[in-house]
């Protein structure tokens, strides 16, 4: 039987979609001003010999997970999340393993197996007796219901709902356990992919947490190299870039002598228009800590400069918004510009790694490290056939029929 081809009309749609979107032009300068964060905030990047040279530990959470479902109604369903830590340079442990390699903590559920719907529930009681998730509970002094937008039965509904909420709130509760480790002081970072504005967990809880980071002096960020802000601000990435590589670089007073090594850096707060643009709906976007989503506050940032690549080391970051607006809860909305500039250079200390340029690499590396998307479907069978044969007793060839997979073999 032929393929159905996609239609050149419906390709030729995307194509025009993505070339209007990627050539808008909404008027940013390329010439930044001091008191208008919203415009380019230059500065140059941390000398490469010199960023390790800092006692603030920076900190990566990262969550994952991934199912399987087998031909004879079998189901292997499993969420995780977990941190990491760097400290001048060098990954410290977290755990209490003994394993040299393994430094990161992680948690994982036990209840993995699904065979009909009452198991989703038991993986959701399950989730709620994790040890972050109960000192988040505590902390937030609240019942579930009331912290979660969703009730139990919604998030129970399907396994893709029920995996991503448990893995998301998990990740929001390592964000509290971090902050109130021992080592954890004034000035540290903790970064996490996507933004600080999930929505399993309702706004207020949120930026209660948020502010509790803030109040312990603990920065939190949220990094992204994928958002539709950045489609919005394709032409004006170009723009800048081209006018940091072509002119300003020759005329900037570096503090670095090689020249080689001169990098210049940029931020800037993301203007409500292009987050209209970029977003629908007023909630997600909305610069408050009420009537919207999360703590967060969207800057897009050039932390590293990679040739040829266009808009590659464009990052969009959610910072505290407490650290952006330390009076904004009596609605005083002067932007802390010190300590922005202070967060952003900071953050060029992660990002000059050779093999993600641009890119915070604990970031990266907690990735690796939590990761349940590569070989998942291999692992978990070798794994069950060797408990099932070793621990079960079981026959090797009733085994290998449990796992048989009828479309790949025939």
């Amino acid at each position: 039987m032929p393929r159905k081809e996609i239609p050149d009309s419906a390709i030729e749609l995307v194509a025009k979609h993505i070339n209007t979107r990627s050539n808008k032009n909404y008027g940013i300068p390329v010439i930044g001003h001091e008191a208008n964060i919203e415009t380019p905030q230059i500065f140059e990047i941390i000398p490469f010999d010199q960023i390790d040279d800092s006692d603030r530990r920076f900190y990566a959470i990262d969550g994952s997970y991934n199912s399987e479902q087998f031909y004879n109604g079998l189901c292997i369903a499993i969420y995780a999340a977990g941190y990491i830590c760097f400290h001048k340079g060098q990954q410290i442990r977290m755990n209490s393993l003994d394993d040299p390699v393994i430094l990161g903590k992680a948690y994982y559920p036990q209840n993995i197996l699904i065979t009909h719907q009452d198991h989703l529930v038991a993986i959701y009681d399950e989730f709620l007796t994790l040890e972050p998730v109960k000192n988040l509970l505590s902390f937030l002094n609240e019942k579930p219901e009331e912290i979660f937008p969703y009730k139990k039965e919604q998030i129970c509904t399907n396994l893709s709902t029920l995996l991503g909420f448990c893995q998301e709130v998990l990740e929001i509760a390592l964000i509290l356990e971090v902050i109130d480790l021992g080592g954890t002081k004034s000035g540290d970072f903790i970064l996490r992919d996507g933004t600080l504005r999930p929505l399993q967990v309702k706004q207020k809880y949120l930026v209660k947490l948020g502010k509790y980071a803030y109040e312990k002096g603990v920065i939190i960020v949220a990094v992204t190299k994928q958002s539709p802000i950045k489609m919005e601000l394709a032409y004006t990435f170009k723009q800048i870039d081209n006018y940091l590589q072509d002119q300003l670089k020759y005329e900037y007073p570096f503090t670095e002598k090689d020249p080689k090594h001169r990098k210049l850096c940029c931020w800037f707060e993301v203007p409500d228009v292009i987050l209209k643009s970029a977003y629908q709906g007023d909630m997600f976007i909305k610069k408050s800590i009420s009537g919207g989503r999360g703590f967060g506050l969207f800057f897009a940032a050039r932390l590293d400069y990679v040739e040829k690549l266009q808009n590659y080391d464009w990052l969009i970051i959610d910072a505290n918004i407490f650290n952006a607006i330390p009076e904004i809860e009596s609605e005083n909305l002067k932007r802390d510009r010190a300590k922005l500039d202070s967060i952003f250079k900071e953050l060029t200390r992660l990002t000059q790694e050779h093999y993600i340029l641009g890119y915070p690499y604990p970031l990266c590396e907690v990735h690796n490290f939590i990761s349940l998307k590569r070989n998942f479907k291999e692992e978990i069978i070798a794994r069950l056939k060797y408990s099932l044969y070793r621990d079960q007793r079981m026959d090797n060839v009733d085994i290998e029929n449990l796992f048989l997979d009828t479309h790949e073999r025939f």
